[in-house]
């Protein structure tokens, strides 16, 4: 099953994030191919990172969770809000 995880940081956390990255990219590997895909949100300007957006293939909700409990930046307290979603592919057309 497919999961969104959208994530916003705490304001003026950019440090936080940046200390964090490789063990947070280093995380992401361990999921393999059940990253379907991920990335930072950008600011307006395009040059400051302000969330994360990833979609996952997962099992259930509980796996989300625990993918998200085990993220770098959740532990770092990195992320004011998270929001995992069932997500379903429409176009293009599988």
């Amino acid at each position: 099953m497919l999961y969104t995880i959208h994530c916003i940081d705490k304001p003026d956390r950019g440090e936080t994030r940046k200390a964090n990255r490789t063990a947070h990219l280093g995380y992401l590997t361990t999921y393999g191919d059940q990253v379907v895909q991920a990335g930072p949100l950008l600011s307006e300007d395009g040059e400051s990172m302000i969330g994360s957006l990833l979609i996952m293939d997962l099992e259930n909700r509980a796996e989300a969770e625990e993918f998200v409990a085990g993220d770098p930046y959740t532990m770092a307290g990195l992320f004011e809000t998270v929001t995992i979603a069932r997500w379903k592919i429409t176009v293009p057309p599988e």
